[in-house]
């Protein structure tokens, strides 16, 4: 994918705040079903230190109108057109959950044309060579069973999933996203050369601490694990902390 322009650049990085004139760029991947809002408190909590994008999948809010990306490795090769299309900047990716998998990927792209990433955050997902046997992935699971998927994980409001017509909006994009998540298959390759800090809460059904660690064969030059309280949306109210560990990890302290 070549020939950027600002328009299509628009579609996919979101700038909640005014960048400020140098310094690092903290691009963000959100959840399955998520969109680049779900950023805002982040963006919010780091400026004016940093210059925040977050990035909008096709599919949402006002990319609704467009099909989702079905395949985690093609939507990482459009957002990584895009961040070389930005500009040359030192840039930190951070994705949670299926958003994790994407900056991974993003991160691969980058680091292969000679722009790696000064620090990957992967947040609230094992790691990509792990695995779990699954009788029936979710993608193929009935809007209910979906729904009740949604409550164990304790990130969307209860109202939303109590509204038919907003459901009915937003459960073929969540389908849409948990296939690509479910049909992602890792390909081996050598380890980044890019620090790794891997963040998880400590009850999350998604990812145990022990399949969050093995993110540390997944990169050559140090990896972190940071465990929070919480479940698979931990930093849903530690945009403070969260915010902490990713300057820490600019200024050379410990993430």
């Amino acid at each position: 994918m070549t020939g950027m322009t600002a328009a299509s650049a628009a579609l996919w990085l979101r700038r909640f705040h005014p960048a400020p004139a140098e310094g690092p760029r903290l691009v963000c991947f959100p959840h399955a079903g998520g969109a680049a809002s779900y950023y805002f408190k982040l963006s919010r909590t780091l400026h004016p230190s940093m210059e925040v994008l977050a990035v909008q999948y096709p599919g949402r809010q006002d990319r609704r109108a467009e099909p989702p990306v079905e395949d985690i490795t093609r939507l990482a090769g459009f957002v990584a057109d895009e961040l070389r299309a930005a500009g040359p900047r030192p840039t930190i990716l951070f994705g949670h959950s299926m958003g994790a998998l994407v900056a991974y990927e993003v991160a691969r792209r980058l680091e292969r044309q000679g722009d790696a990433p000064l620090a990957l955050f992967v947040s609230g997902r094992r790691a990509p060579s792990t695995r779990r046997p699954t009788s029936r992935p979710m993608h193929l699971l009935d809007d209910a069973r979906i729904v009740e998927e949604l409550r164990t994980l304790d990130g969307t409001h209860r109202q939303v999933l109590e509204d038919e017509q907003v459901l009915a909006m937003i459960l073929p994009t969540l389908r849409s996203d948990y296939r690509a998540v479910e049909t992602y298959a890792y390909a081996p390759g050598p380890p980044l050369h890019v620090p790794v800090i891997c963040l998880v809460g400590r009850n999350d059904p998604q990812a145990t601490v022990a399949e969050a660690a093995v993110w540390f064969e997944h990169t050559a030059l140090g990896f972190t694990l940071r465990v929070f309280q919480g479940g698979h949306f931990y930093l849903d109210s530690r945009a403070d902390e969260i915010a902490d560990v990713i300057r820490a990890s600019v200024t050379g302290g410990t993430p």
